[in-house]
């Protein structure tokens, strides 16, 4: 996978950044499912807005980076976009 950023340009770029960030993982406990999905609702339209999305999704599939949303995606899409098991 190759980047048109290095990481720090586009991680700098990203609309995550700041307090918004912790809508992209969970708390470490006690995390209901109705709260998952709107947390990961929020975070995703954060992504679907920002400039280097295309780079975040890249580096988390290229990475397979496990937790949190990146790109857009959940956990669970990024598994099958890599053909993990779900």
């Amino acid at each position: 996978v190759a980047w048109s950023l290095t990481y720090q340009d586009w991680q700098n770029k990203a609309s995550c950044r700041g307090p918004q960030s912790l809508e992209f993982y969970p708390p470490a406990y006690g995390e209901r499912r109705d709260e998952k999905q709107h947390r990961e609702q929020r975070a995703k339209a954060i992504c679907r807005t920002c400039p280097v999305n295309t780079e975040c999704l890249d580096f988390a599939i290229g990475g397979r980076e496990l937790h949190g949303i990146w790109g857009g995606t959940t956990e669970v899409e990024r598994r099958g976009l890599i053909g993990l098991s779900v």
